[in-house]
């Protein structure tokens, strides 16, 4: 398509955009004949985001800030190499990381232009630039290594002689300089030295300071100059650290979802994909992950978290015949305790990751270790001693690999990623070349390129003294992403209901019905949608809005057509049941999806219109037909005192409300205890400062703590909206900070043991955290969470700075707070953000 446009004529200096436009260039190049046997690059710099087309194909990504600014044309210019050629630049009008207005996390600068600063046609000197990595080895080992190591000081004095044998303007002196440093970096090392195992490496996030759509075009950028590098560079091994996303909206065909990142490329750059495959068989270009996506560690529930891995498992052995024997998730906001059990059901025995280097307040105590969940599962584990996931190939990195290594004596290996992610490319030559220098040198770590899989299975062998660590790897960062985008919230804990109920109706209808058609590949499109929101930087909220509009539309589409779904498999399963029969009263079939049999209120629509309430009893993941009313055997009263305040009972539990919708009593009959301690109020609103150090959508930081301010602005008192009988209800509303509102309805059912609470917001509070808190009259030194198939305990104290730091934790749907014989649990149905300190339970809304 670009081929054919109309071009104009465009000057270095001139500016391109707006934000998110695409801008194509006509590159004429014509090379001097004088330029024969030289190596000719292309050089490219702007402030946007590049790709070089050449024969129509992609060739080589052009980003400033992953240091790829020119192409090579040719290596040595041959008379039979042409020297007149037409080249096309793809320039992405946005930076690296988006286009924020002022800083990389700001809003979005709409307006945003992006500059051409150079375009050349250059004669590269590869003597000078081999003499000048040398150089810049040497000099970091004269001033790295240390003045008590004898070979910081062989480094210097060489360095020096080569000056002194080297003249600048004349290149024959250039070998003999060589030679010097060749002499230093030929000393080999000890058997005992610590072994560096690098790999190539280039994480790009499915979507963040950028929408999904642009991703593609990040990894064609990457990859290609990727390929490109390994075509020169055969012992170059990358680690394709991905995720996935798709190529249409939220109402597209099936056809237009791809699969992974992988699969994106394949469908939109297939002469490039072709070429990936080749350097996968070779064993150079690896696949690692074992998810559909980079999945958010803490969210997703136990279902979404075991459909990653069989998606993401199931694509690896269609696409390379070989499932993931490593887990990887190199950047996330903490690790589920059930992880392991996970990963060891779906084939996988190791782990890697670095996200807890981030650690604000504790430094995690190893760096490979066993990790053991909660049902005693265990996987090896290992965290780069470097910290990151994104070296350059620096003696310095190299030398913070070994000294940060909190696992010395145990272990004598371990990880280095190198190269720029989030499109910047990967590796480059130079990184490469400087680690070539440092493979096997005398005083300095051995430095071997290398694969997971020889990574993982040296550390096995030598894993028979390592440490394990039991429970969840908390990140001490970043606990604002349990609750910042409450409607992504939402809609990610609706929508695994949806595909859980379509799934088990389907299946009974199936099993009833061998003419059903259990809806497959409707369901598998629906859930790779769930899934792909479930990235790391999507579910958490931490993205740009165009992120979290596109995610909206998905859970949009997923409720639309799980809803339809829905209706087919009821309308089967109830066939018979809702034949047309001369009764007395009209009726009504109520499927429990559940696996334990319910006695709930429901509400059902009228002949009239109107909505009216039943008592049904419906065993587990079975359905019950209602038609007389089931009389329960106590109702509910509901009772407005003398000062406005109101009671509500079922014969279960007691409630008592002031007017301002706070519980200052709560009694479970039987047992005659009150769980709202004197003096306190439960379903207590409170409002924080939420100013934090810097990621604004990431943090909450502790001292958030000191700025509660209870929320006490009446705007409707109390009052009964509902007096009783099958249920009971009240409504009130407040005020919430300076412009926001808040209503809620509290409703007790007939046979109920548990109170609802359905709170609606009217949020436009900004750097505000609303919570609601619960004191119990309980005492536990354990609060205990739910988590994906069971649940942990966590401290209610702060004894200790691990205690401390997790002042504020997520959890699926409850937390409990109990003692022997008695306790009080706090349920949601979408949030994640919660604390219990002390004796109050606090939901973060």
């Amino acid at each position: 398509e670009a081929v054919v446009q109309e071009f104009r004529p465009a000057q270095v200096g001139e500016s391109f955009g707006p934000t998110w436009e695409t801008c194509w260039f006509k590159v004429e190049l014509s090379i001097p004949l004088a330029w024969a046997g030289r190596e000719v690059h292309f050089v490219w710099e702007s402030d946007g985001e590049g790709m070089v087309w050449r024969d129509a194909q992609p060739v080589q990504g052009l980003t400033k800030e992953g240091d790829k600014t020119s192409y090579i044309l040719t290596r040595s210019l041959e008379e039979s190499e042409p020297h007149s050629l037409t080249l096309y630049v793809e320039l992405a009008c946005n930076g690296l990381f988006g286009a924020g207005k002022g800083s990389m996390i700001a809003p979005l600068d709409p307006d945003r232009r992006v500059t051409l600063s150079k375009a050349e046609l250059v004669v590269f000197n590869r003597d000078v630039y081999e003499l000048l990595v040398d150089l810049e080895i040497l000099l970091d080992m004269a001033q790295l290594l240390g003045e008590e190591n004898q070979r910081s000081f062989q480094a210097l004095y060489t360095a020096n002689q080569m000056v002194n044998v080297c003249d600048v303007t004349d290149p024959s002196t250039f070998p003999a300089a060589r030679d010097l440093a060749a002499a230093i970096f030929s000393q080999r090392n000890g058997e005992s030295q610590h072994t560096i195992h690098a790999m190539g490496h280039c994480h790009i996030d499915s979507a963040w300071l950028w929408p999904y759509e642009e991703t593609i075009r990040k990894c064609a950028r990457s990859w290609v100059t990727v390929v490109h590098l390994m075509e020169h560079n055969p012992e170059l091994t990358f680690a394709c650290s991905q995720g996935v996303g798709c190529c249409g909206g939220a109402g597209a065909d099936p056809v237009l979802w791809q699969a992974q990142q992988f699969e994106w490329v394949r469908s939109c750059y297939p002469g490039l994909y072709a070429r990936i495959q080749d350097f996968v068989a070779k064993g150079q270009f690896i696949p690692v992950g074992g998810t559909w996506v980079e999945m958010d560690g803490n969210l997703p529930s136990g279902e979404s978290m075991v459909r990653q891995f069989l998606q993401g498992q199931k694509f690896f052995q269609e696409q390379f015949g070989r499932i993931c024997s490593e887990f990887w998730l190199p950047d996330t906001f903490g690790y589920s305790a059930q992880l392991p059990q996970l990963m060891r059901g779906c084939g996988i025995q190791r782990f890697l990751t670095q996200k807890l280097s981030w650690n604000l307040v504790n430094s995690f105590p190893h760096h490979t270790f066993f990790w053991e969940g909660i049902d005693g599962s265990q996987v090896l584990t290992h965290f780069p001693p470097g910290d990151s996931y994104e070296m350059h190939g620096r003696l310095e990195e190299i030398l913070k690999t070994v000294k940060n290594n909190k696992d010395k004596g145990h272990v004598n290996h371990s990880a280095f990623l190198f190269g720029f992610g989030d499109g910047g490319g990967g590796p480059t030559q130079k990184m490469l070349d400087r680690m070539k220098r440092m493979s096997n040198t005398d005083g300095l770590p051995r430095v071997q390129i290398s694969t997971p899989d020889q990574l993982f299975s040296v550390l096995e062998k030598e894993s028979s003294q390592l440490c394990t660590w039991v429970g969840e790897l908390f990140l001490e960062l970043h606990n604002g992403t349990y609750t910042t985008q409450a409607q992504i919230k939402k809609g990610n804990r609706e929508c695994e209901r949806i595909l859980h109920d379509v799934e088990v109706l389907s299946t009974l209808a199936v099993a009833q019905d061998r003419g059903f058609q259990y809806p497959a590949s409707q369901l598998q499109r629906l859930w790779r949608l769930l899934l792909l929101n479930q990235f790391h930087d999507v579910l958490p909220g931490s993205c740009i809005q165009l992120v979290v509009e596109d995610a909206l539309q998905y859970y949009t589409e997923i409720r639309r057509a799980g809803a339809q779904l829905q209706e087919e498999a009821v309308q089967s399963l109830c066939r018979d049941l809702l034949q047309p029969k001369v009764r007395s009263t009209p009726s009504a079939v109520v499927w429990n999806t559940l696996s334990w049999e319910r006695t709930e209120v429901i509400c059902r629509p009228a002949p009239d219109g109107t909505e009216t309430l039943a008592l049904v009893k419906a065993p587990s993941m079975g359905c019950a037909l209602v038609q007389e009313p089931f009389v329960p055997p106590q109702p509910v009263a509901v009772r407005k005192q003398e000062d406005g305040s109101i009671t509500m009972e079922n014969g279960i539990i007691a409630v008592c409300l002031d007017t301002m919708g706070r519980l200052t009593s709560l009694q479970l009959l039987d047992s005659g205890r009150e769980s709202v301690p004197d003096g306190c109020y439960a379903n207590q609103f409170a409002l924080f400062d939420d100013v934090p150090l810097y990621w604004d959508a990431w943090d909450v930081m502790d001292y958030h703590l000191e700025t509660r301010k209870p929320v006490t602005t009446l705007l409707k008192p109390l009052e009964i909206t509902l007096a009783g009988g099958l249920r009971g209800s009240v409504r009130f509303s407040l005020q919430v900070g300076k412009s926001s509102t808040l209503t809620q309805e509290i409703i007790l059912d007939a046979m109920c043991p548990y109170l609802r609470f359905l709170t609606q917001v009217e949020w436009k509070e900004a750097h505000k955290f609303l919570k609601v808190e619960f004191p119990v009259q309980v005492r536990s030194t354990n609060a205990t969470y739910e988590i994906q198939f069971g649940h942990l305990q966590r401290p209610t104290h702060w004894n200790t700075s691990w205690d401390w730091a997790r002042f504020e934790v997520w959890a699926h749907k409850w937390l409990d707070l109990s003692e022997h014989g008695f306790g009080v649990a706090l349920l949601n149905d979408c949030k994640y953000g919660a604390s219990a300190h002390r004796n109050i339970l606090s939901l973060s809304l």
